[in-house]
């Protein structure tokens, strides 16, 4: 069964407004929709959508996901990151990461937006609310994070936890050696596919030295931050994108991206997630308020 999801901003809309973009040749039978406090779900199943209009997928929480992963990385302890999320298509193939900040809300990139939830302890979970930051560029990547608000809460347990976040507007130090883990490409130039999470740390790059004409010249924004080494060899890649970027016990990073992966001249560049501390706070804050107001 294919999904597609719209987010209507007004929440007025019902099931006429679902109807309105109902595409012609689905039966008004396979029409379903769900109000929220920021607008109307619409979810068109069919059968027979074509690949390229659907992104939705599955989330797994655990590290046994057959897909690609760190560059120059090694296998942790098992589940010794249990925080991380693995989003994947219908067909259970890893696509991207995110990560857990509570048991109702996931964190990932904004460029990953619309998405169907599974958990990796056998529990499938629809999510409730997609929430991309409002000022996300796909163009320059600037503000690239979004939240998801599940319809039913994670089970945590000795598998399954969350993470912790830093304060608004903390700063992490040039050289700080930071985890950053995932399923993504162990090769930049791509290879075999291994089943195993992967992580490796990464030293802190000033946004100075990123923003150089000899490496990103000037698009580096306030709203990220950059890892890496300066002979390369280490990265994440192609997969890892949304996962978390951990410093001191807590996620400084969101993946987002790069020029190639593990390149000495381009090091990897992540949302910094300090900027967006508030807003997520508020977010998530404002939605509980019109949950108690309703």
């Amino acid at each position: 069964m294919k999904f597609k999801w719209f987010l209507l901003h007004d929440k007025y809309f019902h099931l006429v407004a679902c109807k309105l973009l109902q595409p012609k040749h689905l039966p008004e039978t396979q029409v379903w929709f769900t109000p929220t406090p920021y607008g109307l779900f619409c979810v068109f199943l069919s059968l027979n959508l074509i690949r390229a209009e659907i992104r939705h997928c599955f989330c797994v929480a655990g590290q046994n996901v057959g897909e690609e992963r760190i560059v120059g990385g090694y296998a942790p302890v098992p589940h010794s990151i249990k925080y991380i999320v693995s989003i994947q298509t219908l067909e259970r193939k890893h696509f991207c990461g995110g990560f857990l900040i509570n048991k109702h809300w996931v964190v990932t990139a904004a460029h990953y937006y619309s998405l169907s939830i599974y958990e990796g302890t056998e529990q499938e979970i629809l999510p409730h609310i997609l929430v991309p930051h409002p000022s996300y560029n796909k163009i320059t990547n600037n503000c690239d994070i979004m939240l998801i608000k599940l319809r039913a809460p994670f089970y945590l347990n000795s598998y399954v936890s969350i993470t912790l976040l830093p304060r608004q507007g903390a700063p992490i130090a040039e050289g700080r050696l930071c985890r950053v883990s995932g399923w993504g490409y162990t090769n930049p130039s791509g290879g075999p596919i291994p089943s195993t999470l992967r992580t490796v740390m990464l030293p802190i790059v000033s946004t100075e030295k990123c923003n150089s004409s000899e490496s990103f010249s000037g698009n580096i924004t306030e709203n990220m931050l950059c890892a890496g080494y300066s002979l390369g060899g280490k990265d994440a890649c192609q997969g890892d994108s949304g996962g978390p970027l951990v410093c001191d016990g807590r996620v400084y990073g969101v993946v987002s991206w790069g020029k190639g992966c593990a390149d000495a001249q381009f090091p990897g560049v992540y949302t910094a997630v300090s900027k967006f501390r508030r807003w997520i706070d508020n977010t998530i804050f404002s939605y509980y308020s019109r949950c108690n107001k309703n």
